[in-house]
């Protein structure tokens, strides 16, 4: 069948194109569309779920299903406990997973999946609370519910106004400002996130100290300020880390030698032979605590465009060193 010559066939890219800021419009008027939406409700669900001694079970059918999952997998993360329950197992058994001191919180668009409003009456007679994030307040899950988030949509984004697409961007939307809405209430932070997530690379930035991924002991180079430059030369070379720290007899940092330094001196013209390790140091190397984030070394790092720092305690004794590479080891960065 033949495409009208006003209009491009569905299948070239300009037509492709079309669709796709169509569909960019309509799930943004979908989303921008809640804020006028959320009210009392909204408020009153946040501190419902923020009550809860157990968790929120979130329960969805197809597509509100996958949305579902997300939210949950979202509010874990975020410091609400959580869990999804499918509905159509929940019949078969999985309602024993809900529990009096759990809140459920069921979404479907139309309010009207059988899976869904079949259990519902089972779960209000336990008593638990129930929060339902549907598009039609009229539905049965909204009869059902405590409390009821409009999550409708004016239309879907499918050309057909069929496939759920702008009412899944909708939910997936509002789940996430409850979210974001309990994260803010409860003062989760940063290291509350990382603590939920220690395998990812948040995790290591936010878990990982210096004292985690340091060089210590024997492994550090270090030589006292009159040693000489071949001995200095020497340390450096054995320990393979382009750097050494001079100490004081006290134990104490009092400098650095670096490659670069090395470059530096040899380009004055010195005769290197006649010079000590406290003629070539930098004084006032960069320090930093064995209690410091891995990720502030990083950023010292980057700062100051150098490739390491030393690890010094509180009277400024040197106990360790970190370089570049034991943070990308380390996954830091």
């Amino acid at each position: 069948m033949s495409s009208s010559p006003d209009l491009p066939s569905a299948a070239t890219p300009e037509a492709m194109l079309a669709r796709a800021r169509i569909t960019f419009d309509i799930e943004a008027a979908a989303v921008l569309g809640l804020k006028d939406r959320v009210g009392p409700s909204f408020v009153e669900a946040v501190r419902k779920i923020l009550d809860v001694r157990g968790r929120v079970v979130v329960m969805g059918m197809g597509k509100s299903g996958h949305v579902g999952r997300k939210i949950a997998a979202t509010l874990a993360s975020t410091g609400t406990p959580a869990m999804f329950v499918h509905p159509a197992e929940a019949s078969h058994g999985d309602l024993g997973m809900i529990k009096a001191v759990d809140l459920v919180l069921a979404i479907s668009n139309s309010g009207e999946v059988e899976e869904l409003t079949v259990i519902l009456p089972v779960v209000k007679r336990q008593g638990v609370p129930l929060i339902a994030m549907t598009g039609r307040v009229d539905s049965t899950l909204a009869r059902h519910a405590d409390i009821v988030l409009d999550s409708g949509v004016e239309k879907e984004a499918c050309p057909l106004n069929l496939a759920p697409t702008a009412s899944t961007t909708a939910q997936m939307a509002l789940g996430d400002a409850l979210a974001v809405a309990l994260l803010d209430a409860r003062g989760f932070g940063t290291e509350d996130f990382a603590r939920s997530h220690p395998g990812g690379a948040l995790g290591r930035k936010l878990l990982t100290h210096v004292s985690d991924v340091m060089r210590s002991g024997d492994d550090v180079p270090r030589v006292p300020p009159e040693a000489s430059f071949t001995d200095l030369m020497r340390e450096m070379s054995a320990k393979g880390l382009g750097a050494t720290a001079v100490v004081a007899s006290d134990g104490r940092a009092i400098g650095i030698f670096t490659d670069g330094d090395l470059r530096r001196q040899v380009e004055t013209g010195a005769d290197l032979r006649a010079l000590t390790a406290r003629d070539v140091m930098h004084v006032g190397p960069r320090t930093l605590r064995a209690e410091a984030l891995a990720a502030e070394a990083a950023e010292v790092m980057e700062q100051h465009r150098i490739t390491s720092v030393l690890v010094v305690d509180a009277s400024g004794v040197l106990i360790g060193v970190l370089s570049i590479n034991d943070l990308m080891r380390a996954k830091v960065i």
